[in-house]
């Protein structure tokens, strides 16, 4: 018998709760980055490094509010609300588009890990080539040609070299982090978790949040997609002391 098999976690109310940590990671990530593009970088002001260590944090915070509204988690009271605030919140986070997530996250949560996964790789490749394959899947020449186009006309008003600190790195930063924790760890190799093929990391909700908002803890959300990332936390205590 599986660990998690015979946890049962009902759904919850999230009311506004959803909209106000939605808006509250938005306006941080917006705010953030409007100091940092006049920030004066010193090389050697450690305060660089943590500031870009932060913007990352948000940055996923971005993709991980897209994510929640892709399920619903936002706003479900008020539907288009969720929607619109998903579809900013994936423009955020490199021109992503809204309707392409949905449809392949909803297939990777119906098919994981299987060839009609589209977040998968299968043959179970190293990391980089998993990686390389999952840029090809979201990235398109659009995005690339409207982040192009922004830098552009940020560069107008901002030193080249914020931009690249706390804007550019960030988001790469984040794509990494996101498919690590997100999808890497979770799914790689051989694992015998059915129906979800997805493990989860250890308890320890710290590491878990800033690691990836608590989505290391990937077993919970595939089982109860029906919880925001702010509560997969308390569903994997339940799931840890089932298995005890």
């Amino acid at each position: 018998m599986h660990e998690h098999s015979t946890v049962q976690i009902k759904p919850v109310q999230i009311g506004t709760k959803g909209i106000f940590i939605a808006m509250a990671i938005l306006i941080s990530w917006v705010a953030l980055l409007a100091f940092l593009l006049t920030y004066t970088i010193q090389w050697d002001d450690p305060l660089v490094y943590v500031f870009v260590l932060a913007q990352t944090h948000l940055f996923t915070g971005v993709f991980i509010t897209t994510h929640d509204s892709i399920h619903g988690l936002v706003a479900p009271d008020f539907p288009r609300i969720n929607r619109w605030i998903g579809r900013f919140s994936a423009i955020f986070f490199a021109y992503n588009n809204y309707d392409t997530l949905y449809k392949n996250h909803h297939l990777h949560h119906k098919h994981p890990a299987s060839s009609e996964d589209p977040d998968y790789h299968s043959g179970n490749p190293g990391l980089l080539a998993w990686w390389y394959s999952f840029l090809l899947e979201y990235i398109t020449v659009w995005q690339v040609l409207a982040m192009a186009s922004t830098f552009t006309v940020l560069y107008i008003w901002f030193p080249v070299e914020n931009l690249i600190m706390f804007w550019v790195v960030p988001a790469w930063l984040s794509t990494i982090q996101l498919f690590i924790f997100g999808t890497y760890l979770p799914h790689r190799g051989d694992h015998s978790q059915p129906p979800h093929y997805a493990r989860s990391q250890g308890l320890n909700h710290i590491l878990a949040f800033f690691s990836c908002y608590f989505f290391g803890y990937h077993y919970e959300h595939h089982a109860y997609p029906y919880l925001p990332w702010w509560k997969l936390a308390k569903a994997r205590e339940q799931t840890a002391a089932r298995s005890r």
